[in-house]
């Protein structure tokens, strides 16, 4: 008798835990899924931006770049990232066709080399032209690429925030997990903490200075990439956003990069 009530008890501690850790996870893709439902129908944008790099010594350097954003239903967005200055990276392109369930495909343009540049799937966890952004980062944030599990409540900055982790579930990611923070009011991103392969908090991501366009989309203009390895800093500052229905796919293709 002694024995079939631990049997029934250890099956009901099993099926509760199995219970809690899938609503758990359920509950966080779906907070998830209402971010990226609430900026739906956008179609695209155009932007400027200074990207500023500082390194463990506090030293700076700046560029400057343009990027187009096209929305694709059905499947992630694309992108074309454009340098504009200093004159040694002056027109350097990234396009980045982000897709939901696929490995995410992205081309890099050297005018130094007049060639473009296919980055392997096994490179996407490398640094950006330098900046603590890493090609992944760069891909839109496709809800159906993570795994989610439901952490807490949390009040950041005096406003409450949903705390969720999710886990790359695409392949050559340089991230074990990623913690993030959700403000419960606007549905919007606050705070991404990046861990490492050796599940160490390798980076910050803060957004900052949000502002509405249309009134329906959110965009912040000051993203803050912090690493907590190598002390080094990159903020990308926007300008204003220009919400346009006038790109279309034939803006986004590899032999655009040329021109």
């Amino acid at each position: 008798m002694k024995n079939g009530l631990r049997v029934l008890y250890f099956f009901l501690f099993v099926f509760g835990f199995s219970v809690n850790a899938a609503s758990l996870a359920e509950k966080g893709y779906d907070i998830a899924r209402k971010v990226k439902e609430q900026d739906l129908g956008f179609k695209g944008t155009i932007a400027q931006a200074e990207m500023i790099l500082t390194n463990a010594a506090g030293k700076e350097s700046r560029r400057n770049l343009d990027i187009n954003t096209f929305e694709v239903n059905g499947d992630g967005d694309k992108s074309i990232i454009v340098f504009k200055s200093p004159r040694d990276i002056e027109n350097t392109k990234l396009l980045t066709w982000s897709h939901i369930l696929d490995s995410d495909e992205q081309w890099l343009y050297l005018p130094s080399l007049k060639r473009t540049k296919r980055i392997s799937s096994r490179n996407k966890s490398g640094p950006f032209v330098g900046s603590e952004f890493a090609y992944e980062d760069l891909s839109s944030q496709e809800v159906d690429k993570y795994s989610y599990e439901y952490i807490g409540e949390e009040s950041l900055n005096g406003t409450a925030h949903w705390v969720i982790q999710r886990v790359p579930i695409y392949s050559n990611s340089g991230y074990s997990k990623q913690v993030v923070w959700v403000d419960q009011d606007k549905l919007i991103f606050s705070q991404i903490d990046f861990f490492d392969k050796k599940k160490q908090l390798l980076k910050t991501l803060v957004f900052d200075d949000y502002q509405l366009y249309l009134d329906t989309y959110w965009r912040p203009h000051t993203l803050t990439m912090s690493n907590k390895q190598n002390s080094k800093v990159t903020v990308m500052q926007w300008q204003e956003y220009t919400f346009t229905s006038q790109l279309s796919e034939q803006d986004f293709q590899p032999a655009v990069l040329r021109r």
